[in-house]
C-alpha cells in the first residue's frame, strides 16, 4: 500500500506492452495516479519487432479484463475470442487504441528509456526512512538527455525482448558471436523469414538454434521459402520429442498442429536435426562456420546465416540500486522462481501468482510480465494480466482482491513447460507424459 509521504508521486510502470499498459488499467481503475515510461515510439514498440508472427493462444487468453472494460466502454469491439492473432494485429486491434483512451493517453510518455531506478537521494544501503522516499526514475531521452522521475511505487514491465541469451556454452557469448552478429551472418530472434527479410534466407544454408517455440516457427517459414533453401536446426538438448507438443491433444490446437507439421518435415528430411549441439566459437567470413561440441565429438558447420532462438534473459542492471529477492537460478522474484524453474518443473503449471509472491524487498516495487519469469523460458499473458490486477489492488489498499488471485490455463498434452529445456543444459530425454495444464510459450518483448 503506498504511504502518504510517497503518494503524491505517480505509479510509474515501464513498458506501454500488453502488460504494462494492463497495469495502468487496473490503476486507472482504482483511481491511482500513474505514468507510463514507453522507450519506443508506440505502444507495443517491441512486439513491431515479431508482428508477422502468429500466437499461438486465440484472443480470449490475449485480453486483459480491465483493459477491456475500458475499451467497450469507448464502443471498442473486441475481436473473436476463438482467432488467433498475429503480433500486428495484437498492436492495431488492441494496444493501440488501449493507449489512445483519454484514461491512459494523458499519462503515457514515449521515447523515454529508462536507465536506472533507485530512491530519491539514497542509495541501496540506507536503510532509515526508506519506505517513505520516493523512487528515482532514470530516464534517457530521444535526444540523449536524461532526467530524472520520481515515483511513488514502481511496476517494470520492461519485457526480456532486448536481451536474447548467448549461444555459447556455460550460459556465456562464445568467441566469435558479437563479431558474427556485426557482419549480418546471426540475426534478431523470429526474422520475418517470408517477408521483409526473405532475400536474406531464400536459397542460403540457414541454421536455427533453439528448441522451443520460436524456433519452431522459423524452420516452418523456412521450409515454405524455395526448395533450394537448406534448413539445419541446432539444439543443446538430446531429445526434441517435446517440441512437436501434444499433437491433437493440446488444448491450443495452433500449438498442436505447428508440432506436427514440425515432425513430419523432420522426418521427411526437409530439415536437418542436430541434436546434442553445443556451440563453442564462430568464425565469420564470407559464410559463418559454426564450430561446436556433440557426443561424436567436435563438428563444423558452415552457413550463410544463423538465427537465434535460444531465449532471453532480464536486463537487472537498471535496477542495482534496488533491494532485491531474486531466485538464484532464473532470476525471478525468489517466491516465483522455484515455481517456474523449467530444470524441476517440467510438468504441470504454475499456481495462479499475484502481489505476495512477486513483492521484494523494495517496498512497492514490482517485476511482472516476461520479465517477472527471469529466464524461464515460457510465459502466458493472461498470467501477467492477474499479476498486475492483484498488484494494482495492493497499492489502493485492498489486500482481500489482492489475494484473491485466480487464473486458468490451457492443456495440452505435452507434460513439459518450456518444450525443450533450458537453454544450457541439455534436456533429460524420456520424461514421463502427463496432461495437465500448461503455460504457452509467447515471443513476447512486454
Amino acid at each position: 500500500m503506498l504511504t502518504t509521504a510517497t503518494n503524491s508521486h505517480p505509479i510509474v510502470v515501464i513498458g506501454a506492452g500488453p502488460i504494462g499498459l494492463a497495469a495502468a488499467a487496473h490503476l486507472s481503475e482504482r483511481g491511482l495516479p500513474f505514468l507510463i515510461l514507453e522507450a519506443g515510439t508506440a505502444a507495443g514498440a517491441a512486439i513491431a519487432e515479431w508482428g508477422h508472427t502468429r500466437l499461438f493462444s486465440p484472443w480470449q487468453y490475449n485480453l486483459d479484463a480491465a483493459a477491456q472494460r475500458l475499451l467497450e466502454a469507448a464502443g471498442w469491439t473486441a475481436p473473436d475470442a476463438d482467432v488467433l492473432p498475429t503480433g500486428h494485429e495484437l498492436r492495431e486491434q488492441y494496444l493501440e487504441p488501449l493507449a489512445q483512451l483519454p484514461q491512459l493517453a494523458e499519462s503515457i510518455r514515449y521515447g523515454a528509456r529508462v536507465t536506472a531506478v533507485s530512491r530519491a537521494g539514497i542509495d541501496k544501503t540506507r536503510t532509515a526512512r526508506r519506505e517513505e522516499t520516493p523512487f528515482l526514475v532514470r530516464i534517457q531521452t530521444t535526444d540523449g538527455h536524461s532526467e530524472d522521475v520520481l515515483a511513488s511505487a514502481v511496476i517494470d514491465a520492461s519485457g526480456t525482448w532486448s536481451m536474447p541469451n548467448p549461444l555459447g556454452q556455460a550460459g556465456l557469448l562464445a568467441p566469435g558471436e558479437q563479431q558474427a552478429r556485426a557482419a549480418g551472418h546471426i540475426t534478431a530472434p523470429l526474422p520475418d523469414v517470408q517477408g521483409r527479410d526473405r532475400d536474406r534466407f531464400a536459397g542460403k544454408r540457414v541454421m536455427v538454434t533453439g528448441a522451443g517455440h520460436s524456433a519452431a516457427n522459423t524452420l516452418l517459414d523456412l521450409a515454405d521459402l524455395e526448395a533450394d533453401t537448406t534448413i539445419i536446426w541446432a539444439a543443446r538438448t538430446a531429445d526434441l520429442t517435446r517440441v512437436y507438443g501434444g499433437g491433437d491433444q493440446d488444448e491450443l490446437a495452433a500449438r498442436g498442429a505447428l508440432g506436427s507439421r514440425l515432425r513430419q518435415l523432420v522426418d521427411s528430411g526437409r530439415i536437418e536435426v542436430l541434436t546434442s549441439f553445443t556451440i563453442t566459437r564462430f568464425r565469420a567470413d564470407d559464410t559463418l562456420t559454426v564450430h561446436a561440441v556433440t557426443p561424436d565429438g567436435e563438428r563444423e558447420v558452415s552457413v550463410d546465416v544463423l538465427v537465434p532462438a535460444t531465449g532471453f534473459r532480464p536486463d537487472l542492471g537498471m535496477l542495482s540500486e534496488l533491494r532485491l529477492a531474486l531466485d538464484p537460478a532464473v532470476e525471478a522474484p525468489s517466491q516465483l522462481g522455484p515455481l517456474i524453474d523449467p530444470e524441476f518443473h517440467s510438468c504441470g503449471s504454475v499456481e495462479p501468482h499475484g502481489e505476495r509472491v512477486l513483492a521484494h524487498p523494495e517496498t512497492n516495487f514490482y517485476i511482472v510480465g516476461m520479465k517477472s519469469y527471469g529466464r524461464a523460458p515460457t510465459f502466458l499473458m493472461a498470467t501477467g494480466y492477474e499479476q498486475v490486477r492483484s498488484i494494482a489492488a495492493a497499492l489502493a489498499g485492498d489486500r482481500k482482491a489482492a489475494d484473491a488471485v485466480h487464473l486458468e490455463l490451457p492443456e495440452t498434452g505435452v507434460c513439459t513447460t518450456d518444450l525443450g529445456g533450458s537453454c544450457d543444459a541439455p534436456a533429460p530425454a524420456g520424461d514421463a507424459c502427463c496432461s495437465s495444464p500448461q503455460l504457452i510459450e509467447l515471443s513476447v518483448g512486454r
